[in-house]
């Protein structure tokens, strides 16, 4: 196996893993951010990356998120992320998960992975055969059904009513119209939780079958993807990839609140100054779609289905804290996500 690991203490990181195994067409990164309040934990995802230094990126981004969405969840681990370059219709293989299973041994427990994009609890069963560092196996809790995808779900759904109480006060549903991003598991398991609370919903995805169904079961009115995040309504919920919220996007919405499953969403932390200025309330993605971290825990901790959602129910608790903290500043000097990001190092003691 070729490869090399870099000490990027100096960027804030413990440890960056490149490797490449041509015997198993592996190319994958691992990243730790931290392992301060306990082993670095985060998901394997696999992507047809544009490059090398794409797919770094992403896993250097990722691992840093898991470390700010534990420590925020009050959770006893660290922040990491495992990045395999490659199709995941076309190009996996026991081999090749078990390459990485190998790997991960190697570091003696520093690094627990798990499912993420473009993997399955299929893919985890092949890394288990090489390390026990693996969650969400078959049978597992978090492989259990959709378990993982409600919770993160039902967690986005909490912080949703949390926000309206605080914009509106009154975190009823009714009347209030919801436009989301992305209708994967946890998008569409979102929608339905929103459409039992009598809310309106406007949808878009690139699966236009996902779309169909959305509109067939819970009314919903079908958007294009370009243009969801235009429409006027109460909420706007990214369920989908990050970065929606930048310079061009932006000027263009015309909701009151963003809250959403999707990971990194500004496309820079200045964005979120741009948001309070237009009188937009931004739910911190990491603080409110921790439900999947939550459940690996649980897990982990061999604790029950209902014992993780209780403690996923707790994220209208610290979304609470964190409005209250921005509402507490200067305006301008601690918006949401500045606010939750300093009540994370503190926990972190950096």
């Amino acid at each position: 196996m070729d490869g090399h690991s870099v000490n990027a203490s100096f960027e804030g990181f413990e440890r960056l893993d490149v490797m490449e195994d041509a015997a198993s067409g592996l190319k994958a990164i691992i990243a730790i951010d931290q392992t301060k309040l306990g082993p670095a934990l985060g998901g394997c995802r696999m992507w047809m990356y544009a490059s090398e230094e794409a797919a770094i990126s992403d896993a250097l981004r990722l691992a840093r998120g898991m470390t700010y969405k534990s420590a925020l969840a009050d959770i006893p681990y660290g922040g990491g992320k495992a990045v395999i370059i490659g199709n995941p219709a076309t190009d996996k293989s026991s081999k090749l998960f078990r390459s990485l299973g190998r790997i991960i041994e190697r570091l003696n427990g520093r690094y627990i992975t798990g499912m993420d994009l473009g993997t399955t609890s299929a893919d985890m069963d092949e890394i288990l055969r090489e390390t026990r560092h693996v969650t969400d196996v078959t049978g597992s809790l978090g492989a259990t059904g959709n378990f993982t995808a409600e919770m993160t779900a039902y967690g986005v759904y909490i912080a949703i009513r949390t926000s309206l109480k605080q914009k509106y006060g009154s975190e009823q549903l009714q009347q209030r119209t919801v436009a989301v991003q992305g209708l994967g598991k946890v998008g569409f398991a979102l929608c339905r939780y929103l459409h039992q609370s009598g809310a309106q919903l406007i949808v878009a995805d690139l699966d236009n079958r996902l779309v169909q169904l959305a509109a067939s079961q819970f009314g919903a009115a079908p958007v294009a993807v370009d243009a969801v995040h235009k429409q006027r309504c109460d909420v706007f919920a990214p369920c989908a990839l990050g970065d929606i919220l930048n310079d061009l996007t932006i000027p263009e919405l015309q909701c009151q609140i963003i809250a959403g499953a999707a990971n990194n969403q500004l496309a820079d932390p200045r964005h979120d100054v741009l948001l309070e200025q237009a009188d937009i309330l931004y739910a911190p993605d990491y603080a409110i779609n921790a439900g999947g971290i939550i459940v690996t825990a649980a897990e982990l901790n061999g604790s029950s289905a209902s014992y993780a959602r209780s403690q996923v129910e707790r994220i209208s608790h610290t979304l609470a804290q964190i409005y209250a903290r921005s509402a507490g500043s200067t305006p301008g000097t601690l918006p949401p996500a500045a606010a939750a990001d300093a009540i994370t190092r503190k926990r972190l003691g950096i």
